[in-house]
């Protein structure tokens, strides 16, 4: 596959890239994930869970640190034993920290999450308020954010007052010192007041960013029930100064439209076992490469083979339970790449 030929899509992320200027910072929650034992049932239905830690943006943190990649946190957790737990997982996955802040009077949030039998993901999240929701404007590490090169965030932390101001307040200390800014809506309609307030919220802030990753659903979500298979529906979504939109089509892969070209590339195929985590292993898999390089984004060619290992990404980890303890490492996501490879030629 092109990921294996020609250009080496981690060409100058050898794991040895901790200098600032290859350095993606991480926006948002974590917290806990509890996942059913067994497979395919409701939340309702599951007999037991296993905890793991979750949470979109630090998931994408810890996905570009497990590559070989140079990465911090920037959040909140609570001053208690799963805080704690949190932290310390960062710091085994060597990701940056400093920008972590703990709160003595807030819970870390905890979310339940599965994958029905039926292919819905069910979510219940535990918090009013959780820790998250509570980080301040004034406890954010700015000397950290004006090193990133990469800012990456969500829209969760757009809900609620005092994150929301935070969140605003760290993508202008990052765009101030020059650095490029990447979106995941991660919608969750749980937890917005209403769908219409999910929509404002997620698009009060759209025409900031220099890339957005969004799913099927999200299109349709946004574009109040619009075919997110025509380009011209996901057109509506590029604005101006946007230099590239993925569209994550799950297990059938993804597309992308810049301001000069436009394609889709082919996932890799793989049994699931359970896709929690999935999206954000692509999404640090994708920026792990681009950080390096921000040019590859106007080189059709090399953007499709870093989308391509970002697909790969996404497959190793849906292989396993859990988001975090089903991030891969460079060498997992090679593996794979070459029995594709090899399978092709059988």
């Amino acid at each position: 596959m092109a990921a294996l030929n020609g250009h080496n899509p981690l060409s100058g992320t050898n794991g040895k890239m901790k200098d600032d200027k290859s350095l993606v910072v991480c926006f948002g929650e974590m917290l806990i994930d509890f996942v059913p034992t067994v497979a395919g049932v409701s939340l309702a239905d599951a007999p037991a869970f296993a905890k793991a830690a979750g949470g979109a943006p630090a998931n994408v943190a810890v996905g570009i640190s497990r590559l070989g990649g140079s990465s911090a946190f920037v959040g909140k957790v609570g001053k208690d034993e799963f805080g704690y737990m949190l932290a310390d997982i960062l710091k085994q996955n060597k990701v940056n920290s400093s920008g972590m802040r703990f709160d003595p009077g807030a819970r870390t949030a905890l979310a339940f999450v599965t994958l029905r039998a039926d292919g819905e993901r069910e979510f219940l999240f535990f918090r009013n308020p959780s820790a998250d929701m509570l980080l301040q404007e004034s406890e954010l590490d700015k000397d950290l954010l004006e090193k990133a090169r990469i800012l990456h965030y969500g829209s969760i932390s757009l809900i609620d007052e005092p994150c929301r101001s935070a969140h605003l307040a760290a993508m202008g200390i990052v765009k101030k010192a020059g650095g490029f800014l990447s979106y995941d809506p991660n919608l969750r309609k749980q937890l917005w007041p209403s769908e219409e307030a999910a929509r404002v919220g997620i698009m009060s802030i759209w025409d900031q960013a220099d890339m957005i990753k969004v799913s099927e659903d999200e299109i349709t979500f946004l574009t109040r029930g619009e075919d997110p298979y025509d380009d011209d529906v996901v057109m509506k979504l590029f604005h101006p100064n946007l230099k590239l939109l993925i569209v994550t089509e799950g297990s059938e892969g993804c597309r992308y439209y810049t301001q000069t070209f436009k394609g889709r590339v082919d996932s890799v195929k793989v049994k699931p076992v359970d896709t929690t985590g999935a999206g954000d292993a692509f999404v640090g898999g994708f920026l792990n490469i681009l950080v390096s390089d921000l040019k590859l984004l106007k080189d059709e060619k090399r953007l499709k083979e870093a989308l391509y290992f970002a697909n790969a990404c996404g497959a190793v980890t849906v292989t396993k339970r859990g988001a975090i303890p089903g991030l891969p490492t460079k060498d997992e996501v090679l593996q794979i790449l070459q029995q594709v490879l090899i399978t092709e030629k059988i």
